[in-house]
């Protein structure tokens, strides 16, 4: 990326991501929440959010603040924002979170935290699109992987309101039918909005360019790309209209069949062009974080059909949850993870050896890392999903729990690199840090005036 420059605070964002992602898992893993307890239990609720919004959400944001400006070829727009958005995300998961658990009679609960909680997530969003879309717009004509971060801000901004929304009537602050209606039937709409709509949009979009920059493989708009596009406006659209019928009280379910079918149509041609990426490729040995994203890509492409399964056995929850896991680790997390693999390297780098080139001998992006050792992290983390998905199809809760055991060294093991990536430890003596080049904080700015 010639010329990039640095987000202030991606970093942070990152650390705190990984720090939910773990405490995630090891909640799971210790037997809290789903499948000991129903789904929908506030415990479940607990381990829900703080891997949705806490790993994921704050996971895309920060991408989001270091690459949109390269999809735009302009500075981020409203950078001093990015600040407030995050401690906005990171105060206002906690007071979620404490509702839940108020809720659950594990603390006490106090009906305005859920509320509280919800506007400021809230307003974290709206000013995470205020940049992305402002940056974005600087740019027209979009580029096709632009037009799909810009599509992403809308569910993204939809799936914030509506959980607000939900937070009235589960604190006791309202007893308004339609916000009950939609508490009682309109969640799995609201988990499409944000991992489908949002998450799964951005990705592709952001992939898009990514994959075919690390390959070397020609950057071409094709049919079926537009295709995709399309029908995922299409299957945003069912699912804004199931939710308001939802509320009128017109009956029905939330997703529709129409929705989640859709969806998969557009999965199915996204992994084509995927496909055809790597087939097209002038870079015939793909990177270590490369292959782990073309994984995650197949086990999107598995968590549908498992979608679709459920939809064959009448949207039983036997396998409607566990293709949402597959999704939600195999996709989306094994996705993030793999890329978070190069970002980190690149971005260090960057920061540490962008403004010495070409005066002194500077170290490759692939002497931060050991691909080699990462290679044994990334097969225990897809392994064990991969097993997690099976355990929870065949209700077997024990094995789930061992195997969350082993998603949790993994993502530990994972995020050691990531360490040893940020504190130069592997470079090369020859290619050390130059003379008077101190190493910065590990996750914070270093205020040295770049963006």
């Amino acid at each position: 990326m010639p010329g990039a420059t640095i987000s202030r605070w991606t970093m942070s964002y990152f650390a705190a991501a990984l720090i939910c992602l773990v405490a995630g898992l090891a909640l799971t893993a210790s037997g809290f929440g789903y499948p000991s307890v129903p789904i929908e239990a506030p415990e479940s609720l607990v381990i829900i959010h703080l891997i949705a919004i806490g790993w994921l959400g704050l996971l895309f944001a920060g991408s989001l603040l270091q690459f949109v400006p390269v999809l735009a070829s302009r500075q981020l727009q409203s950078p001093q924002l990015a600040l407030p958005t995050l401690l906005l995300t990171i105060g206002g998961l906690p007071l979620l979170l404490t509702g839940f658990l108020g809720l659950a009679d594990i603390l006490p609960f106090r009906a305005w935290t859920l509320p509280l909680g919800g506007v400021l997530l809230t307003f974290a969003f709206a000013s995470l699109c205020w940049m992305v879309i402002g940056t974005l717009v600087t740019n027209r004509p979009l580029s096709l992987p632009a037009k799909f971060v810009a599509l992403g801000c809308a569910p993204l901004i939809g799936v914030a309101v509506m959980g607000l929304l939900f937070t009235l009537p589960l604190s006791g602050l309202s007893d308004n039918p339609y916000l009950v209606r939609l508490v009682l039937k309109a969640p799995p709409a609201h988990a499409y909005l944000g991992l489908m709509g949002w998450m799964t949009v951005t990705a592709v979009g952001v992939s898009y360019r990514l994959l075919a920059m690390f390959l070397l493989s020609p950057e071409k708009v094709r049919n079926t790309s537009r295709a995709a596009a399309w029908l995922m406006v299409a299957a945003l659209a069912a699912v804004m209209y199931d939710i308001v019928v939802v509320g009128a009280g017109a009956g029905g379910k939330s997703p529709s069949d129409v929705a989640m079918a859709i969806g998969g149509i557009a999965i199915l041609l996204y992994a084509i062009d995927i496909y055809s990426i790597f087939k097209e490729r002038k870079r015939k040995s793909a990177e270590l974080n490369v292959l782990s994203s073309l994984v995650a890509v197949a086990m999107l492409v598995i968590s549908f059909i498992l979608f679709g399964v459920s939809i064959v056995l009448g949207n039983s929850a036997d396998m409607a949850i566990p293709a949402a896991y597959l999704f939600t680790f195999g996709w989306l997390t094994g996705l993030g993870l793999g890329q978070l693999y190069k970002i980190v390297a690149f971005m260090t780098w960057l920061e540490f050896y962008g403004p010495v080139l070409g005066r002194t001998a500077v170290p490759r992006v692939q002497d931060l890392v050991n691909e080699r050792r990462a290679w044994v992290w990334f097969l225990l983390y897809f392994g064990a999903t991969t097993i997690a998905t099976i355990a929870l199809i065949h209700d077997v809760p024990d094995v789930f729990r061992w195997v969350t055991i082993a998603q949790l060294m993994a993502v530990c093991a994972l995020a050691f690199e990531f360490i040893q990536a940020r504190r130069l430890t592997l470079v090369p003596a020859s290619t050390k840090l130059p003379t008077g080049n101190a190493l910065s904080r590990l996750f914070l700015p270093s205020f040295n005036g770049r963006s």
